[in-house]
């Protein structure tokens, strides 16, 4: 089975597709761009680009064997700017699925956490049909988030301009033993039958910890 690693890259609002080009050149088979915020107040950290201002964030999805080839070709492309203007980090993928295919990868990671986040990337007004299978099997909640995919050349066009579709990206932590169930509910939902109508990964989340008072305290 091969291994996954999801690449992240925080730019500046309007840069993301200077990452996402790289990618796709050097062999991504596409990315998801959704937006932030920097909240930096820290001089130095302004200075590197960090400060409160608006932000890309860039996901793509890559086996762990050219991971490496795509982050240089992100790096590379960034050194156009004079100055630093964003950072790029990857975390491991320990599940991945593309909807339309029934196959499953699943990494032999050894795994010492308690917990996975569960990432979901379906086409624009899919994400409650996915939250609601994951609620039935184990989830207790999710974060949607609006994004947008990342055409690359063929795509479809519209009087010149390419089609770049919206779409809904759906974070859920889930205990490690759900986690699959999760997956699996949200794979075999009919609206997500059709190969490219989306893709869900988890990767393990580290020192997990509920926040605010316990109610038996």
């Amino acid at each position: 089975m091969s291994s996954y690693q999801l690449i992240i890259g925080i730019v500046p609002r309007n840069y993301a597709e200077l990452l996402t080009n790289a990618a796709n050149q050097a062999g991504a088979r596409g990315a998801s761009i959704t937006r932030g915020r920097g909240t930096a107040a820290n001089t130095f950290l302004q200075i590197l680009g960090f400060g409160d201002s608006a932000k890309d964030l860039v996901y793509v999805v890559a086996p762990e064997d050219q991971v490496q080839v795509l982050s240089d070709a992100m790096i590379n492309a960034s050194l156009e700017k004079k100055q630093p203007f964003g950072v790029l980090f990857s975390v491991p993928v320990t599940d991945f699925i593309k909807t339309g295919i029934n196959e499953q990868e699943e990494s032999k990671m050894n795994e010492s956490t308690t917990h996975k986040l569960i990432t979901v990337i379906v086409n624009k007004g899919y994400a409650d049909d996915a939250m609601d299978a994951a609620r039935k099997a184990g989830a207790t909640g999710g974060t949607i988030l609006s994004a947008r995919g990342t055409a690359k050349p063929g795509d479809e066009k519209f009087f010149g301009l390419e089609i770049v579709p919206e779409k809904d990206m759906i974070l859920i932590v889930a205990e490690n033993q759900k986690a699959n169930d999760i997956i699996s509910a949200i794979q075999n939902l009919p609206c997500l039958a059709n190969p490219g109508s989306g893709i869900a990964f988890a990767s393990p989340a580290q020192n997990f910890t509920l926040l605010g008072k316990s109610k038996k305290e």
